[in-house]
């Protein structure tokens, strides 16, 4: 496991993944989503804004107006592989943003992006 100054940890395994070794085993994988998702919850309490990384997990976080039912109006959605390398920094918000990896929606969606990195 390695860390950095969050206390966010992420399993070796998943951080050699991105540095082109070989995928995790999924299990390790959800734990390493879940994990980052909860740290960035912890940042960034609240509810205005949906982090959606299919199919491992969704949170609602930063404070704002709470969103009830429907689709929310502020929402950032991602593959597990470009979160975790968000999140290592690995690769940038404006990055995954000019690739099409990353979706981001609404005016409080790049409240994400200053928490970014984590590690």
């Amino acid at each position: 496991m390695r860390g950095g100054t969050s206390g966010t940890r992420i399993d070796s395994a998943v951080l050699d993944w991105l540095d082109g070794g070989p995928a995790p085993d999924r299990p390790v994988l959800r734990a390493a989503v879940k994990q980052t998702l909860g740290a960035v919850v912890a940042a960034a309490p609240g509810h205005s804004v949906e982090v959606r990384i299919p199919p491992f997990g969704a949170v609602q976080c930063v404070s704002g107006p709470r969103h009830g039912r429907g689709t929310p109006p502020n929402v950032v959605e991602t593959d597990a592989r470009t979160w975790l390398a968000l999140v290592a920094g690995h690769t940038t918000w404006d990055a995954a943003l000019a690739t099409g990896a990353l979706h981001a929606s609404g005016t409080r969606s790049g409240e994400i992006a200053r928490l970014l990195p984590l590690l």
